[in-house]
Protein backbone atom coordinates (compact mmCIF):
# COMPACT_ATOMS: atom_id res chain seq x y z
CA UNK A 1 0.00 0.00 0.00
CA UNK A 2 1.18 3.08 -1.35
CA UNK A 3 2.61 5.71 2.00
CA UNK A 4 -0.74 8.34 0.68
CA UNK A 5 -3.07 5.82 1.22
CA UNK A 6 -4.91 5.46 4.76
CA UNK A 7 -4.30 2.29 6.35
CA UNK A 8 -7.81 0.05 6.14
CA UNK A 9 -9.72 0.12 9.50
CA UNK A 10 -10.67 -3.06 10.83
CA UNK A 11 -13.13 -5.15 12.49
CA UNK A 12 -13.40 -4.53 16.18
CA UNK A 13 -10.95 -5.96 18.67
CA UNK A 14 -12.44 -8.98 20.34
CA UNK A 15 -10.25 -8.99 22.64
CA UNK A 16 -11.52 -6.12 24.25
CA UNK A 17 -14.99 -6.24 23.02
CA UNK A 18 -16.78 -10.01 23.26
CA UNK A 19 -17.93 -11.02 20.12
CA UNK A 20 -21.88 -11.05 21.46
CA UNK A 21 -21.68 -7.25 22.03
CA UNK A 22 -21.65 -3.75 20.33
CA UNK A 23 -23.36 -3.50 17.20
CA UNK A 24 -23.90 -6.07 14.46
CA UNK A 25 -22.47 -4.83 11.53
CA UNK A 26 -20.89 -7.23 9.16
CA UNK A 27 -17.56 -9.31 10.73
CA UNK A 28 -17.92 -6.44 13.25
CA UNK A 29 -16.56 -3.82 10.63
CA UNK A 30 -16.98 0.11 11.09
CA UNK A 31 -19.84 1.78 9.50
CA UNK A 32 -18.54 3.21 5.68
CA UNK A 33 -19.67 6.85 7.63
CA UNK A 34 -17.55 5.99 10.21
CA UNK A 35 -14.63 5.26 7.04
CA UNK A 36 -15.34 7.78 4.29
CA UNK A 37 -14.72 5.09 2.40
CA UNK A 38 -14.89 1.42 1.47
CA UNK A 39 -12.93 -0.42 -1.62
CA UNK A 40 -15.84 -2.87 -0.32
CA UNK A 41 -19.19 -1.94 0.63
CA UNK A 42 -21.22 -4.76 2.09
CA UNK A 43 -24.67 -3.49 1.71
CA UNK A 44 -27.90 -5.22 3.10
CA UNK A 45 -31.33 -5.70 0.62
CA UNK A 46 -34.31 -6.32 3.31
CA UNK A 47 -36.65 -7.63 0.23
CA UNK A 48 -38.41 -10.23 0.16
CA UNK A 49 -41.72 -9.43 -2.27
CA UNK A 50 -40.80 -11.50 -5.04
CA UNK A 51 -40.44 -14.54 -3.78
CA UNK A 52 -42.82 -17.68 -4.70
CA UNK A 53 -43.45 -20.06 -1.64
CA UNK A 54 -41.97 -19.13 1.90
CA UNK A 55 -40.98 -15.58 2.54
CA UNK A 56 -38.95 -14.27 5.67
CA UNK A 57 -35.76 -12.93 3.46
CA UNK A 58 -36.45 -9.50 4.15
CA UNK A 59 -34.94 -10.56 7.64
CA UNK A 60 -31.94 -12.39 5.72
CA UNK A 61 -29.40 -9.50 5.85
CA UNK A 62 -29.74 -8.76 9.78
CA UNK A 63 -29.38 -12.34 10.30
CA UNK A 64 -26.34 -12.89 8.13
CA UNK A 65 -24.64 -9.56 10.25
CA UNK A 66 -25.74 -11.33 13.63
CA UNK A 67 -23.99 -14.85 12.54
CA UNK A 68 -20.86 -13.17 10.96
CA UNK A 69 -20.12 -11.66 14.50
CA UNK A 70 -17.84 -14.76 14.74
CA UNK A 71 -16.07 -14.32 11.09
CA UNK A 72 -12.02 -12.89 12.42
CA UNK A 73 -9.79 -11.11 10.15
CA UNK A 74 -7.10 -13.65 9.21
CA UNK A 75 -8.52 -15.91 5.99
CA UNK A 76 -6.30 -19.20 6.65
CA UNK A 77 -8.09 -20.94 3.43
CA UNK A 78 -6.81 -17.92 1.33
CA UNK A 79 -3.92 -17.16 3.46
CA UNK A 80 -5.26 -13.41 3.52
CA UNK A 81 -5.75 -10.79 5.59
CA UNK A 82 -9.07 -9.29 3.87
CA UNK A 83 -9.78 -6.39 6.07
CA UNK A 84 -5.94 -5.22 6.00
CA UNK A 85 -5.86 -5.37 2.04
CA UNK A 86 -8.61 -3.53 1.45
CA UNK A 87 -11.14 -1.12 3.67
CA UNK A 88 -14.24 -3.16 4.10
CA UNK A 89 -17.14 -1.59 5.53
CA UNK A 90 -21.20 -2.08 6.29
CA UNK A 91 -23.12 0.12 4.44
CA UNK A 92 -26.06 -0.70 6.26
CA UNK A 93 -29.64 -1.43 4.45
CA UNK A 94 -31.12 -0.17 0.56
CA UNK A 95 -34.96 0.56 2.21
CA UNK A 96 -36.85 -0.80 -0.79
CA UNK A 97 -40.37 -0.39 -1.18
CA UNK A 98 -42.13 -3.95 0.01
CA UNK A 99 -45.59 -3.02 -1.87
CA UNK A 100 -44.48 -2.13 -4.62
CA UNK A 101 -41.68 -4.42 -6.80
CA UNK A 102 -41.43 -2.06 -10.01
CA UNK A 103 -40.51 0.81 -7.84
CA UNK A 104 -38.17 -1.88 -5.49
CA UNK A 105 -36.19 -2.78 -8.61
CA UNK A 106 -35.44 0.77 -9.27
CA UNK A 107 -34.42 2.19 -5.87
CA UNK A 108 -32.06 -1.01 -5.00
CA UNK A 109 -30.71 -0.37 -9.15
CA UNK A 110 -29.65 3.30 -7.90
CA UNK A 111 -28.27 2.67 -4.79
CA UNK A 112 -26.34 0.16 -6.24
CA UNK A 113 -24.94 2.34 -8.35
CA UNK A 114 -24.59 5.43 -6.40
CA UNK A 115 -22.17 3.12 -3.62
CA UNK A 116 -20.45 1.28 -7.22
CA UNK A 117 -19.46 5.39 -8.11
CA UNK A 118 -17.39 5.78 -5.30
CA UNK A 119 -15.01 3.29 -6.17
CA UNK A 120 -16.59 0.62 -4.07
CA UNK A 121 -17.14 -2.98 -5.36
CA UNK A 122 -20.65 -4.16 -3.46
CA UNK A 123 -21.41 -7.49 -1.03
CA UNK A 124 -24.43 -7.45 -0.96
CA UNK A 125 -26.86 -9.62 1.38
CA UNK A 126 -30.42 -9.99 0.14
CA UNK A 127 -33.17 -10.35 0.28
CA UNK A 128 -34.76 -12.36 -2.28
CA UNK A 129 -33.03 -13.55 -5.83
CA UNK A 130 -35.45 -10.46 -7.25
CA UNK A 131 -32.39 -8.46 -6.46
CA UNK A 132 -29.63 -9.78 -8.26
CA UNK A 133 -31.60 -8.16 -11.67
CA UNK A 134 -31.11 -4.53 -10.63
CA UNK A 135 -27.63 -4.97 -9.47
CA UNK A 136 -26.84 -6.11 -12.48
CA UNK A 137 -27.86 -3.54 -13.84
CA UNK A 138 -25.60 -1.31 -12.07
CA UNK A 139 -22.47 -3.64 -12.13
CA UNK A 140 -22.76 -3.60 -15.95
CA UNK A 141 -23.23 0.31 -16.13
CA UNK A 142 -19.80 0.73 -14.79
CA UNK A 143 -17.99 -2.51 -16.47
CA UNK A 144 -20.16 -3.25 -19.04
CA UNK A 145 -21.63 -7.00 -19.83
CA UNK A 146 -20.37 -9.68 -17.29
CA UNK A 147 -19.46 -12.75 -16.85
CA UNK A 148 -22.43 -14.85 -14.63
CA UNK A 149 -21.68 -17.44 -11.68
CA UNK A 150 -25.00 -18.21 -10.26
CA UNK A 151 -25.12 -20.25 -7.30
CA UNK A 152 -28.92 -22.16 -6.76
CA UNK A 153 -30.95 -25.35 -6.46
CA UNK A 154 -33.05 -23.58 -8.86
CA UNK A 155 -32.37 -22.21 -12.66
CA UNK A 156 -33.87 -18.23 -11.97
CA UNK A 157 -34.10 -18.30 -16.02
CA UNK A 158 -38.42 -18.36 -15.97
CA UNK A 159 -40.28 -15.92 -18.12
CA UNK A 160 -43.24 -14.71 -15.49
CA UNK A 161 -44.76 -15.74 -12.54
CA UNK A 162 -49.29 -14.95 -12.50
CA UNK A 163 -47.52 -12.63 -15.00
CA UNK A 164 -45.22 -10.78 -12.88
CA UNK A 165 -41.55 -10.32 -14.83
CA UNK A 166 -39.76 -9.41 -12.00
CA UNK A 167 -39.75 -12.20 -9.04
CA UNK A 168 -37.39 -14.31 -7.47
CA UNK A 169 -37.03 -16.86 -10.26
CA UNK A 170 -36.87 -14.37 -13.05
CA UNK A 171 -34.14 -12.20 -12.91
CA UNK A 172 -31.85 -14.01 -15.26
CA UNK A 173 -34.39 -14.10 -17.77
CA UNK A 174 -34.44 -10.38 -17.67
CA UNK A 175 -30.41 -9.31 -17.51
CA UNK A 176 -29.89 -11.51 -20.51
CA UNK A 177 -32.96 -9.63 -22.29
CA UNK A 178 -31.65 -6.91 -21.62
CA UNK A 179 -27.64 -7.54 -22.57
CA UNK A 180 -26.04 -6.39 -19.29
CA UNK A 181 -24.73 -10.18 -19.47
CA UNK A 182 -21.16 -11.59 -21.30
CA UNK A 183 -23.30 -14.56 -22.67
CA UNK A 184 -20.36 -16.34 -23.72
CA UNK A 185 -19.22 -17.19 -19.71
CA UNK A 186 -22.93 -17.61 -17.90
CA UNK A 187 -23.22 -20.88 -15.49
CA UNK A 188 -25.40 -21.88 -12.42
CA UNK A 189 -23.94 -24.35 -9.97
CA UNK A 190 -25.45 -26.17 -7.56
CA UNK A 191 -29.22 -27.16 -9.63
CA UNK A 192 -31.08 -30.09 -8.92
CA UNK A 193 -35.14 -30.67 -8.51
CA UNK A 194 -37.71 -30.99 -10.44
CA UNK A 195 -38.66 -28.70 -12.99
CA UNK A 196 -42.20 -27.90 -15.04
CA UNK A 197 -40.76 -29.25 -18.32
CA UNK A 198 -37.57 -30.20 -20.46
CA UNK A 199 -38.54 -26.39 -22.08
CA UNK A 200 -36.77 -24.88 -19.18
CA UNK A 201 -33.45 -26.59 -20.13
CA UNK A 202 -34.25 -25.86 -23.24
CA UNK A 203 -34.65 -22.04 -22.87
CA UNK A 204 -31.97 -21.79 -20.17
CA UNK A 205 -29.22 -23.56 -22.50
CA UNK A 206 -30.50 -21.03 -25.84
CA UNK A 207 -29.48 -18.44 -23.21
CA UNK A 208 -25.95 -19.48 -23.03
CA UNK A 209 -26.21 -20.80 -19.52
CA UNK A 210 -23.80 -24.10 -18.82
CA UNK A 211 -25.00 -26.55 -15.45
CA UNK A 212 -23.14 -28.03 -13.02
CA UNK A 213 -25.42 -29.87 -11.10
CA UNK A 214 -25.37 -30.73 -7.18
CA UNK A 215 -24.86 -34.44 -8.01
CA UNK A 216 -21.66 -33.13 -10.97
CA UNK A 217 -20.12 -31.19 -7.79
CA UNK A 218 -20.34 -34.56 -6.01
CA UNK A 219 -18.74 -36.92 -8.31
CA UNK A 220 -16.35 -34.67 -10.44
CA UNK A 221 -15.06 -32.60 -6.92
CA UNK A 222 -14.60 -29.50 -6.36
CA UNK A 223 -11.66 -29.28 -7.70
CA UNK A 224 -12.67 -30.36 -11.24
CA UNK A 225 -15.41 -27.74 -11.15
CA UNK A 226 -13.38 -24.75 -9.55
CA UNK A 227 -11.03 -25.27 -12.99
CA UNK A 228 -14.27 -25.91 -15.44
CA UNK A 229 -15.39 -22.55 -13.59
CA UNK A 230 -12.06 -20.69 -14.28
CA UNK A 231 -11.72 -21.63 -17.58
CA UNK A 232 -15.22 -20.34 -18.54
CA UNK A 233 -14.84 -16.72 -17.05
CA UNK A 234 -10.74 -16.01 -17.90
CA UNK A 235 -10.27 -12.53 -16.90
CA UNK A 236 -14.02 -11.13 -17.65
CA UNK A 237 -15.08 -8.94 -14.73
CA UNK A 238 -17.18 -11.20 -12.79
CA UNK A 239 -20.53 -11.14 -10.91
CA UNK A 240 -21.22 -14.00 -8.57
CA UNK A 241 -24.55 -14.45 -7.22
CA UNK A 242 -25.55 -16.89 -4.36
CA UNK A 243 -28.70 -18.19 -3.15
CA UNK A 244 -28.00 -20.27 0.07
CA UNK A 245 -30.49 -22.75 -0.84
CA UNK A 246 -27.86 -24.46 -3.34
CA UNK A 247 -26.95 -25.89 -0.19
CA UNK A 248 -28.62 -28.36 1.29
CA UNK A 249 -31.26 -28.23 3.40
CA UNK A 250 -29.49 -30.19 5.84
CA UNK A 251 -26.64 -26.75 5.38
CA UNK A 252 -29.17 -24.21 5.16
CA UNK A 253 -32.60 -25.15 6.04
CA UNK A 254 -34.02 -21.22 6.74
CA UNK A 255 -34.51 -20.40 2.99
CA UNK A 256 -37.82 -20.10 1.16
CA UNK A 257 -37.77 -22.97 -1.38
CA UNK A 258 -35.57 -25.91 -0.19
CA UNK A 259 -34.86 -28.72 -2.30
CA UNK A 260 -33.04 -31.92 -1.43
CA UNK A 261 -29.80 -33.16 -2.67
CA UNK A 262 -27.89 -29.83 -2.57
CA UNK A 263 -24.29 -29.04 -1.66
CA UNK A 264 -22.24 -29.30 1.11
CA UNK A 265 -21.16 -25.66 2.89
CA UNK A 266 -17.67 -27.07 2.83
CA UNK A 267 -18.02 -27.46 -1.39
CA UNK A 268 -19.51 -24.37 -1.82
CA UNK A 269 -16.58 -22.56 -0.02
CA UNK A 270 -13.97 -24.92 -1.41
CA UNK A 271 -15.08 -23.64 -5.01
CA UNK A 272 -15.83 -19.86 -4.14
CA UNK A 273 -11.60 -20.41 -2.60
CA UNK A 274 -11.05 -21.69 -6.38
CA UNK A 275 -11.91 -18.73 -8.53
CA UNK A 276 -9.20 -16.21 -6.63
CA UNK A 277 -7.75 -15.49 -10.57
CA UNK A 278 -11.03 -14.77 -11.72
CA UNK A 279 -11.90 -10.29 -11.82
CA UNK A 280 -14.82 -10.44 -9.10
CA UNK A 281 -16.12 -7.11 -9.41
CA UNK A 282 -19.41 -7.57 -6.94
CA UNK A 283 -21.57 -10.09 -5.31
CA UNK A 284 -24.70 -11.22 -3.41
CA UNK A 285 -25.39 -14.11 -0.93
CA UNK A 286 -29.20 -14.16 -0.89
CA UNK A 287 -32.90 -15.89 0.03
CA UNK A 288 -31.81 -16.40 3.85
CA UNK A 289 -34.97 -16.84 5.69
CA UNK A 290 -34.23 -16.81 9.64
CA UNK A 291 -37.55 -17.77 10.00
CA UNK A 292 -36.56 -21.18 9.14
CA UNK A 293 -33.68 -21.61 10.44
CA UNK A 294 -31.90 -23.93 13.20
CA UNK A 295 -29.33 -22.84 15.72
CA UNK A 296 -28.22 -20.21 12.97
CA UNK A 297 -27.40 -22.67 10.82
CA UNK A 298 -28.08 -21.07 7.14
CA UNK A 299 -26.79 -17.50 8.96
CA UNK A 300 -23.71 -18.87 9.55
CA UNK A 301 -23.28 -20.37 5.91
CA UNK A 302 -23.92 -17.32 4.58
CA UNK A 303 -21.66 -15.37 6.53
CA UNK A 304 -18.57 -17.67 5.70
CA UNK A 305 -19.79 -17.52 1.90
CA UNK A 306 -20.08 -13.51 1.99
CA UNK A 307 -16.09 -13.98 3.83
CA UNK A 308 -14.87 -15.89 1.47
CA UNK A 309 -16.35 -13.57 -1.53
CA UNK A 310 -15.17 -10.42 0.40
CA UNK A 311 -11.42 -12.10 1.02
CA UNK A 312 -11.61 -13.02 -3.14
CA UNK A 313 -12.55 -9.02 -3.71
CA UNK A 314 -9.98 -7.67 -1.20
CA UNK A 315 -7.00 -9.97 -2.78
CA UNK A 316 -8.03 -8.74 -6.33
CA UNK A 317 -7.84 -5.12 -5.49
CA UNK A 318 -4.51 -5.32 -3.39
CA UNK A 319 -3.16 -6.74 -6.27
CA UNK A 320 -4.52 -4.49 -8.83
CA UNK A 321 -2.80 -1.58 -6.60
CA UNK A 322 0.78 -3.37 -5.93
CA UNK A 323 0.34 -3.90 -10.31
CA UNK A 324 0.05 0.08 -10.45
CA UNK A 325 2.31 0.85 -8.39
CA UNK A 326 5.27 -0.67 -10.04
Amino acid sequence: MSSDQQQPRGPVDSSRIPRFAGPATFARLPRLDEVGRADVAVVGVPFDSGVSYRPGARFGSNAVREASRLLRPYNPAQDASPFALAQVADAGDIAANPFDIHEAVETVERAAGELLDTGARLMTLGGDHTIALPLLRAVARKHGPVALLHFDAHLDTWDTYFGAEYTHGTPFRRAVEEGILDTSALSHVGTRGPLYGKKDLTDDAKMGFGIVTSADVMRRGVDEVADQLRQRIGDRPLYVSIDIDCLDPAHAPGTGTPEAGGMTSRELLEILRGLASCNLVSADVVEVAPAYDHAEITSVAASHTAYELTTLMARRIAAERESAER
